[in-house]
């Protein structure tokens, strides 16, 4: 550095990256905050006011420097410049953050160095990657009331794994609990895959899935949440679209058509699993959102990119934001932990010649399919004892029973535009439901719509 640009330097000032100091006074506190923020460099010889009054450098001063950077927690990285009676210290970014000093944590905001309150260094360290949620204790969980060992027969059956060995040590070698004076004490990571019913611990931990009528977040015709524990959550889901994703019909030669849903199912599935994967837990005022509208499906997370990718990293890179939960994923065969994803999920969308997946990601991240433009049977003359809650297929099931109660599945997919599969599957939700019944037999009897 020469002199034309410390002139520069002086003539702007201090700033985000730029600290003029006179004298070593609290200059710990300003290695501590540039090196947990972007890095920087201090000025020492030059005062708030952008006076060169300088110090006589020597080794010892030097030394001192490095000393205190040093003493820090962990060390703090520096190079020393020279510039006459000015000693420029550069500060690197932090790769080991947060770092501390005697008097506490710092960062920098604008052109000062502030000290971190509890809960910002709380903060700190979730940004940083420091506390994991999925790695933390919680001793509301007991083992004896809330574990349910069926669910980790069924893990246990995905992963291949033999259940020689007793509830408490598998679980333990999942790396999902642990024993400590005689009890089994879980990690959120077991809770969250282990629980009979989630619910009863955590209430954000839930995917909610939604059908809307017409573009907007207006008009709910079919809402579920399901908080039982993430496999199911996952699975359930995607039962869910499955019940309202159109499908065509492809002929192969073989005995059975080859069924093709609107939207891949394997991609709608990655992405599920993806929501699942890099959810930022700690964050309790939002779920996993998964909303079906009539032009696309949009598949929500709280957390944007993790810390350390670029957007330009994006599909390319792959960090995980809960390490203990992509492990079971992994071992259950959901996920591969190869940063392949979104990868996959964008591959099978341009097979299938679909507009390709919109990803967005600030604090959220969403992924949305483009739907292709399917325009229903309008209904007119609508009984009034129609409820107002179903799906507009389930809607015209009910009309068309009441204008004719004998008539046949092949009819009503022929009126409504859809295959018989689809329309046996709507008029089982509406039985479970007991709106409909079948009276006698499937030749000969015919449908009921229930009076309320």
């Amino acid at each position: 550095m020469n002199k034309d640009e410390i002139q520069l330097i002086i003539e702007e000032g201090e700033g985000y990256r730029i600290e003029f100091k006179e004298s070593m006074t609290n200059i710990d506190k300003e290695l501590v905050a540039f090196t947990n923020s972007l890095g920087g460099r201090i000025f020492l010889g030059i005062t708030d006011d952008k006076e060169i009054k300088g110090v006589k450098i020597t080794n010892k001063l030097k030394s001192q420097v490095q000393d205190i950077a040093n003493n820090c927690q962990p060390p703090i990285k520096i190079i020393l410049e020279e510039l006459e009676n000015i000693l420029i210290i550069n500060v690197r970014e932090g790769e080991d953050k947060p770092y501390r000093c005697a008097s506490g944590f710092y960062t920098r905001v604008g052109p000062n160095s502030q000290k971190l309150t509890r809960n910002e260094i709380i903060e700190f360290f979730k940004s940083e990657g420091k506390i994991r949620f999925d790695e933390l204790i919680n001793l509301k969980f007991d083992y004896n009331i809330h574990f349910d060992p069926k669910k980790l027969e069924h893990f246990l059956r995905l992963t291949g794994i033999s259940k020689v060995l007793d509830a408490p040590t598998v679980l333990t070698n999942l790396g999902v609990a642990e024993k400590q004076e005689g009890k089994v004490i879980f990690n959120n990571t077991g809770i969250l895959f282990f629980s009979k019913n989630l619910a009863d611990i955590y209430f954000h931990t839930a995917i909610t899935c939604a059908l809307y009528k017409g573009t907007e977040k207006i008009d709910v015709l079919d809402r579920r949440d399901f908080n039982e524990d993430l496999i199911s959550n996952i699975d359930r889901a995607m039962i869910f679209l499955k019940q309202y994703i159109p499908l065509r019909y492809e002929m192969t030669g073989e005995p059975r058509r080859k069924e093709i849903p609107e939207i891949p199912y394997e991609a709608l599935r990655e992405a599920i699993i993806n929501a699942t994967a890099h959810r930022d837990y700690f964050e309790k005022g939002t779920n996993i959102m998964v909303e079906m509208f009539d032009d696309r499906i949009e598949i929500t997370n709280f957390g944007g990119l993790v810390k350390g990718l670029k957007p330009e990293d994006f599909g390319k890179k792959s960090v995980l934001r809960n390490t203990n939960i992509a492990n079971l994923l992994h071992r259950a065969g959901y996920i591969e932990k190869m940063g392949t994803g979104i990868n996959k999920m964008k591959n099978l969308i341009s097979k299938a010649g679909l507009p390709p997946i919109k990803f967005e990601f600030d604090n959220f991240f969403t992924a949305t399919f483009e739907r292709s433009k399917i325009t229903l049977q309008k209904i007119e003359n609508v009984p009034e004892n129609v409820p107002e809650n179903v799906p507009e297929i389930q809607r015209i099931i009910i009309v068309e029973m009441k204008k004719n109660n004998k008539i046949t599945y092949d009819e009503l997919a022929k009126i409504i535009g859809k295959n018989r599969k689809t329309i046996l599957r709507h008029i089982s939700v509406l039985k479970e439901k007991g709106i409909i019944k079948r009276i006698g037999p499937a030749k000969g009897g015919y449908w009921k719509v229930i009076e309320k």
